[in-house]
């Protein structure tokens, strides 16, 4: 068990890091490949950071814009921005030029920190041209694989030239609980992104949860997985943030591909991996007589999910193969994000998203007020929407008061997924709100279609929309990729729906695919589907 990180006299996230190197010098903090980094090196490298933004200017509260890759160079920018007392702005890597633009615009972003990208994926040539489009944006700092490169935009500073010869010391800028640690876009599905403002303390409390929620402990520390990207809340406090608050390492992947991502479990005997289901989906199918699955299982200690609902199947398969239960938990990058978790110990309820963490309270609303359900006869059917209060609630939208007062409510704050719970309060998701389908008058979940096509032994992996309908107002489509060499048709799958549910919820159309669009994160794209 680790000590409090946190000094009398600031609550600056960035103690998560400072604490750690007190106690644990040299200790690796971040694997990238060869590249090995310690805790002295990475809060040496952060001070420098911390050094730059003050040397050009940068405020306490002021906003620091930050894209890059799983690269350690994104972990050193980031504590960095906080030790000056500034605001971090992490974005997605996957953003175009006017997309980023409108971020640093309406996060009115001070300074911007850009990976260089690859020839694939110009992440850095994408973020000049937002940073050149966007006003208020003073300095634009380009990150290059190698620290003494030339910049490989014109006019553009690189990173290493602008850090290099600053000291790696630093006083770290006093912050309250209340002050603005993270700024994290939504998705913007509904509308345009977001800014969810998050405190020190949420995003502190929710990492050191991890003692409680996983046993974590300083004298035993986890080795990591980082396949989540970083820039999303899920990959910042469960991993990042989680493995600073207990002197663990972080062992980074660029991005997730499940047979490096297997091989590196077993090179660096990791202990810990986190992803949201896909990924658990991607390591299941990847596995073949080269990958020692009992090396993997001899390590691994916590297999944690969450971003999206574990299909029941994956979660029986993981168990099967390595002897490791996945715990899922469940949360919001406006609740910083764990809201929920499977308690570490117990009994794992599978489908289920667990009890609340500590220091936070759920409870079922009805559908569009703020009032709780009516659980009626049979209250562990009773479906409602999630609505959360405690620690990890955002301080609100940035510059959005309409839209906080929409989510927020006496410190409730609605999350638009539709859950159940049952007697001993364990909650169960059954479908985001907007996902819901309603046909010829009836409410159809399509997680629940989805869980039942997962247990026809050809089918791989579903996802169920509602497409119009001319009569029925919204009729039910599986888009499903199949396992290899699996021999059935659509025409046979839409008959095996009708055998095994009712009639108003059995895919009428269903439609092979090699693969399914999904975000950076692994979240499948519905709304890209039709």
């Amino acid at each position: 068990m680790t000590e409090d990180p946190v000094s009398e006299t600031t609550y600056n996230l960035a103690t998560l890091l400072e604490h750690s190197t007190e106690q644990y010098p040299e200790r690796e903090a971040v694997v990238l490949g060869d590249t090995r980094l310690t805790y002295a090196q990475v809060d040496g490298a952060a001070n420098q950071v911390a050094h730059l933004l003050v040397s050009r200017g940068i405020q306490p509260g002021d906003k620091v814009a930050l894209s890059c890759a799983n690269l350690p160079h994104l972990t050193i920018i980031y504590f960095g921005i906080l030790k000056a007392g500034a605001t971090v702005v992490p974005l997605n890597v996957l953003l175009k030029g006017r997309e980023v633009a409108y971020h640093l615009a309406d996060a009115e972003v001070k300074a911007y920190f850009c990976f260089e990208g690859t020839r694939d994926l110009p992440i850095g040539a994408e973020g000049f041209a937002g940073f050149q489009q966007a006003e208020g944006c003073e300095h634009f700092f380009v990150v290059t694989v190698d620290p003494a490169a030339d910049s490989p935009l014109e006019g553009a500073e690189t990173f290493g030239q602008a850090v290099a010869g600053q000291p790696t010391t630093f006083d770290t800028v006093p912050t309250d609980e209340d002050d603005t640690a993270v700024i994290l876009y939504t998705s913007g599905t509904t509308g345009q992104p977001k800014g969810a403002e998050l405190r020190h303390r949420n995003m502190r409390d929710n990492a050191l949860a991890g003692e409680a929620l996983f046993g974590a402990d300083a004298q035993r520390p986890d080795t990591f997985l980082c396949v989540l990207p970083l820039f999303h809340s899920f990959g910042q406090t469960v991993i990042q943030n989680g493995a600073f608050a207990y002197g663990g390492t972080v062992v980074m992947l660029p991005r997730f591909e499940a047979g490096p991502a297997l091989m590196t479990m077993i090179t660096e005997k990791v202990t810990f991996f986190a992803g949201v289901p896909t990924m658990y989906w991607g390591l299941l199918g990847a596995l073949d007589g080269s990958v020692d699955v009992e090396e993997i299982a001899r390590n691994l200690r916590i297999a944690a999910a969450g971003g999206s609902a574990l299909p029941v199947e994956v979660h029986k398969d993981f168990q099967k193969r390595f002897g490791v239960t996945i715990l899922e938990g469940y949360g919001l990058s406006e609740t910083s994000p764990v809201a929920s978790f499977s308690p570490y110990g117990e009994e794992v309820r599978a489908g289920s998203i667990g009890v609340p963490i500590p220091g936070v309270e759920m409870t079922l609303l009805e559908p569009g007020s703020w009032d709780e359900i009516d659980g009626g006869e049979d209250p562990e059917q009773a479906i409602g929407e999630i609505a959360i209060k405690g620690h990890n609630i955002m301080k609100g939208y940035y510059n959005r008061p309409e839209a906080t007062a929409e989510a927020i409510k006496d410190g409730w704050f609605r999350s638009g997924d539709l859950g159940r719970r049952d007697a001993d309060g364990w909650y169960y998701i059954v479908d985001r709100s907007k996902d819901m389908i309603i046909r010829g008058g009836y409410n159809v979940y399509p997680r629940e279609i989805e869980e039942v096509l997962m247990t026809h032994p050809a089918v791989s992996l579903a996802a169920v929309i509602g497409v119009p309908h001319p009569s029925h107002g919204e009729e039910i489509k599986a888009v499903v990729i199949l396992h290899d060499e699996a021999g059935v048709s659509e025409e046979e799958l839409v008959a095996w729906g009708r055998e095994q549910m009712a009639a108003y919820k059995y895919p009428r159309e269903v439609q092979v695919v090699d693969a399914l669009p999904m975000t950076a994160t692994g979240k499948i794209l519905k709304r890209e589907l039709s």
